[in-house]
């Protein structure tokens, strides 16, 4: 497998703020596509007491993995950014290709592909980033941000020295802030001085595999609150449905009738009333503990593998998208019809520009996203979010997210009736919604009770209408991207961007070939995994990941990845070397253009040429900052 080499934290520095001067953008993100607050909206929530500016941000996965991932999230409008989930078992092998966004939504993931210690840093070094955009005025408005953990995935890994290891530097990650303060470059050591907050998250999203014993589950929320001292939310499984109910609406309501889900998974996983008991004690505990605790829905769901995208022997894979929107939506009607608005509910389940307001109309914090940044303009999607946002708000005059909830179904003189409160109040209130009065002054004291019970309405009725929504069906999401059947070839293709802005990682870049100031794709192998993304997105075969120039940050990292072609570039005091592995061979040009063994010299002067156009000073890639 391809493995990630994360970059150092210079470089990234370097990148961000020469790509804004020169392109006014960061990370391939244009500055016009960055959110932006809006004038009279308030869209802050709060995460256990910690503010968040948006209730928008990436879900916990690949987005949220390596430091420029996070820092991309971030300038998109997420601020409450879901770190991917550690575990003891930091040295994994997991299949390439891994992700699979021809239709819906399918992965084999599962888990980080660094050790802690770089998970730790890599977070660690995004917090820092995000710091100094601030400081350059990136974040207007919209500058309060929430980090949470995610932990799994059983309560040993949890308990070991290593994870216990990489919580303590969450908590307190003064060390590792006062070694990278030092690596900022001197152009840019106005920001060595930022007092960056040492406190990088205290809250933690408990993630277990599928057919965790429920037992296991309430033990590890237990012990990250009493042990670790954080507040907790527990993500819950599709299969709280029960097969019966999951399958007429997975089958018959939204026809995908190709994905079975394994009756072994129903029969391992917690049932709805090992639920009921877990969150109703775990919340008792956090009450004396004076922890949060919450639920997030939902997790993927497990399928069997039907297709043959991924590498052979992966027997089942985890569903995402549409289809489990609906799911998920569906256990969060059934969560509240048993414990109300009492605990907060964290959701990640197929949101998209389409529904994300909505969603949010909920009281749903946050309403994360993952599969829908894996396509299209991907990380360009964020600001819509906000935006649209913000015109549901205005619609409804709505100032902030509670108005907005109250307002957003126009459900908030029907919750009036499950209010205790005398007819005279109730029928004031009606009055207020009338006149467009200020909701909350009108209410005082009610409000929050009010609010809360316009929450209920309101996601009876979201789930209702979602359930009978065709865009959410097999009939309407069944369409894979436009394919050619043209083979892709190293400096011919499209160049249409479409691996661009899918790639996760930011691995893929344009350069200008030298002669003909043609544009080219190339990718920067240290932070490509090979997920496959971008090969679905391409309307060639053969994807870029592979067919493309591949540029290493260094000779290891070249080294260490012999089935892999590419090279490096090392300045030396004659000029550039180039280390080059084509088809297969090694070989190394020098400077002035020999080679130290007999190659095709067509072969090397191209590579040159490209090895030229990569480092060029006028080009803004990892590895022109990486190479000077």
């Amino acid at each position: 497998m391809a493995d990630l080499t994360p970059i150092p934290l210079p470089v990234l520095v370097k990148r961000m703020f020469r790509e804004l001067e020169a392109k006014n953008s960061a990370f391939h993100l244009p500055r016009f596509k960055f959110a932006r607050a809006a004038a009279g909206r308030d869209f802050s929530t709060s995460i256990f007491g910690r503010r968040a500016a948006t209730p928008f941000g990436p879900a916990a996965g690949p987005h949220t993995q390596l430091a420029q991932n996070i820092v991309l999230s971030w300038l998109a409008g997420g601020r409450v950014i879901e770190l991917k989930t550690v575990q003891v078992l930091d040295r994994l092998e997991i299949g390439r290709p891994c992700i699979d966004m021809a239709t819906v939504g399918f992965n084999i993931e599962w888990s980080q592909e660094l050790t802690l210690e770089q998970s730790l840093e890599e977070y660690v070094k995004a917090a820092m980033l995000i710091e100094m955009a601030k400081a350059e005025g990136l974040a207007p408005g919209l500058a309060d941000t929430v980090f949470d953990m995610s932990v799994g995935y059983d309560l040993a890994g949890i308990r070991s020295d290593k994870v216990r290891a990489f919580i303590a530097g969450m908590k307190d990650a003064s060390a590792v802030i006062d070694k990278l303060r030092r690596e900022i470059p001197d152009a840019y050591a106005r920001f060595r001085d930022l007092p960056f907050p040492t406190c990088i998250s205290d809250s933690v999203t408990v993630s277990t595999f599928h057919g965790c014993p429920p037992g296991e589950i309430e033990a590890i929320a237990a012990h990250l609150m009493e042990t670790e001292g954080l507040d907790v939310v527990v993500k819950l499984n599709p299969t709280l449905l029960g097969k019966a109910d999951l399958d007429a609406l997975l089958h018959d309501r939204l026809g995908y009738a190709d994905l079975v889900v394994p009756d072994a998974t129903f029969e391992k996983d917690a049932k709805w009333e090992d639920v009921r008991g877990i969150v109703s004690r775990l919340g008792n505990l956090a009450d004396r503990l004076g922890r949060g605790f919450g639920v997030k829905f939902s997790n993927t769901l497990l399928v069997e593998n039907h297709k043959d995208f991924f590498p052979a022997g992966a027997r089942e894979m985890y569903l995402s998208g549409p289809p489990l929107h609906v799911l998920a939506v569906t256990l969060v009607e059934h969560f509240r019809a048993e414990f109300g608005d009492r605990f907060p509910i964290s959701f990640s389940a197929g949101i998209d520009v389409g529904n994300f307001a909505e969603t949010v109309a909920l009281g749903l914090k946050p309403v994360s996203v993952c599969t829908d940044l894996l396509k299209g303009a991907g990380y360009g999607k964020g600001a819509e979010y906000v935006a649209d946002l913000a015109d549901r708000m205005a619609e409804m005059e709505a100032a902030d997210l509670d108005a907005y909830a109250l307002r957003a179904f126009g459900l908030a003189e029907a919750a009036l009736d499950d209010l205790d409160i005398p007819e005279v109040r109730k029928e004031a209130l009606r009055a207020a919604l009338e006149t467009g009065d200020d909701l909350r002054a009108a209410a005082g004291g009610d409000f929050a009770a009010w609010v809360s019970a316009a929450r209920l309405r309101n996601t009876a009725h979201y789930a209702a209408r979602v359930r009978a929504d065709r865009r959410y069906t097999a009939a309407e999401t069944g369409h894979p991207p436009r394919k050619t059947h043209v083979p892709l070839d190293l400096l011919d293709c499209e160049t249409c961007g479409k691996c661009i802005s899918v790639c996760p990682n930011d691995a893929v870049f344009r350069y200008p070939l030298m002669a003909a100031r043609a544009q080219q794709i190339g990718i920067f192998a240290d932070v490509c995994n090979r997920c496959g993304n971008c090969d679905v997105a391409c309307p060639e075969d053969g994807g870029p990941f592979a067919r493309k120039p591949n540029v290493f940050g260094s000779l290891d990292s070249l080294d260490s990845a012999p089935d892999r072609d590419g090279f490096f570039v090392e300045t030396t005091a004659a000029g550039r070397r180039i280390h080059l592995r084509d088809g297969g061979r090694r070989v190394t040009i020098e400077a002035d253009g020999s080679a130290d063994q007999p190659f095709d010299a067509d072969r090397l002067a191209l590579f040159a040429r490209i090895a030229a156009a990569v480092t060029a000073p006028d080009v803004v890639t990892y590895a022109n900052a990486a190479f000077d």
